[in-house]
């Protein structure tokens, strides 16, 4: 191998970290979209995860809705966000057409979302030590009103829930990567307004303990948040337009009640995490070490 490559291998993994955000550049979006890029450019940021509600507040009707250049290609223009973007669906996703989203990869090779739930290797992001695996949780929250409120209206979301646990349970029994990452929109402990949810506390935290997990990464609750239970994690980045109320709650290590976003690198089994607000202020860093036990 050349020295070069090396290098390159040894080089930290970065990348960002955004949700609920497609607010067609209003509130704090173009904001938002402004303090990323540079964000991007100075870390490297070899890719972003996005969270969910890429599109307020109904989603997107087909791959050529308006909202495509207005809520993402117009307002993500940096050099440094001309990266893949690995997109997790929202509730709000699912008010218009999840599948439009899905399809949207096909023509636009920025957007990666080949499926409603998928794995990507690090191979494939360029973080060789990094495996990131994606949710739809909008489709397991079963209890929740507002899914109960889209189901009476023909918008109900495939309640694969056995299938995609199986799914979830396999894809991370099989990774052999250092750090392993679960994005989903739905938080699974959460210190904003919606608060814990229940149905991924009984499903999905027992996977992330079980394979070892080192970050669960949400949106839905508009703030930026980090929370440690157990040997997991937990992130929420999903103020990526506006911000909400943040409280602390069991394991909360740091939370802002500010629209902003995450910044990522992955160095060995850590993970270097970062808060930044709309104006690129940093407004906190810490190191997140491999589960352990």
């Amino acid at each position: 191998m050349a020295a070069g490559s090396e290098a390159d291998a040894a080089a930290p993994g970065t990348f960002l970290a955004i949700g609920d955000w497609g607010r067609e550049g209003l509130q704090h979006q173009t904001d938002v979209a402004r303090a990323m890029a540079l964000a991007a450019e100075e870390i490297g940021s070899r890719f972003v995860i996005s969270t969910g509600d890429n599109f307020y507040p109904s989603g997107v009707t087909s791959v050529t809705d308006r909202q495509w250049k207005t809520s993402f290609e117009d307002i993500y223009t940096g050099p440094g966000l001309q990266t893949p973007w690995y997109v997790a669906l929202g509730n709000h996703d699912y008010r218009g057409s999840a599948q439009a989203q899905v399809d949207y990869s096909l023509t636009n090779d920025r957007w990666k979302m080949p499926d409603r739930y998928f794995a990507v290797t690090g191979v494939e992001s360029g973080i060789p030590q990094l495996d990131t695996f994606y949710i739809d949780t909008t489709a397991m929250v079963s209890s929740w009103s507002e899914w109960i409120a889209d189901a009476g209206k023909g918008r109900r979301p495939p309640h694969d829930l056995q299938k995609q646990l199986g799914w979830l349970d396999g894809a991370l029994a099989r990774s052999t990567a250092e750090c392993k990452i679960v994005v989903g929109h739905h938080p699974v402990f959460s210190g904003g307004r919606h608060g814990d949810t229940p149905e991924l506390i009984q499903w999905v935290q027992p996977l992330l303990e079980k394979h070892k997990v080192q970050a669960y990464i949400n949106g839905h609750d508009h703030i930026l948040q980090h929370i440690r239970r157990g040997r997991v994690d937990y992130i929420c980045s999903g103020s990526g337009a506006s911000a909400g109320m943040a409280k602390s709650v069991l394991g909360s290590a740091f939370k802002s009640s500010s629209a902003g976003f995450a910044t990522f690198a992955c160095v060995g089994g850590s993970l270097q995490l970062g808060f930044r607000d709309f104006t690129g202020m940093v407004l906190y860093q810490t190191t997140l070490e491999p589960p352990r036990g």
